[in-house]
């Protein structure tokens, strides 16, 4: 689902963070990886096929693991999308999983659990595009390795 300006009707391209969030966020991403709080993702670009990596927080919420994009819809979101499936790498371990866009009082959760969790800077630009459709969620279904 893309995200629409409501006077123009077209689509609403993601926010860009402030200079402070990003040095923060390049300070202590590292910290962030070691302590399993931050992953990587990785999926297949839509248009290269090449592999293609983003940091994210993985979300959990009763016992499943999610992936919300706090900045709208982004290209590691339309990535995912038409992959269908990526890899997550955390805390020195890569699984591979079906990913599967959720919407409704399953988004709705996720959502809830981000913002309790989240400090508050790192919630401003999830609060300038407050509507839970400007928020792409996805479950992540563990593929086997066999």
């Amino acid at each position: 689902m893309q995200s629409q300006n409501p006077q123009a009707g077209a689509p609403v391209p993601p926010l860009p963070s402030s200079r402070a969030l990003t040095l923060v966020r390049r300070v202590n991403g590292p910290i962030w990886m070691r302590a399993g709080l931050a992953a990587v993702l990785e999926v297949q670009g839509r248009r290269s096929g090449e592999p293609r990596e983003v940091t994210l927080i993985p979300w959990e919420v009763d016992g499943t693991t999610y992936l919300l994009s706090q900045y709208g819809e982004t290209a590691w979101v339309r990535n995912l999308r038409t992959a269908g499936q990526g890899q997550l790498r955390r805390k020195g371990e890569t699984g591979a999983f079906r990913a599967v866009e959720v919407d409704g009082p399953e988004r709705d959760r996720v959502i809830a659990v981000f913002r309790a969790k989240t400090p508050g800077p790192f919630r401003r630009d999830y609060e300038r595009r407050p509507a839970p459709e400007d928020h792409p969620a996805f479950r992540m279904e563990p593929l086997s390795t066999g």
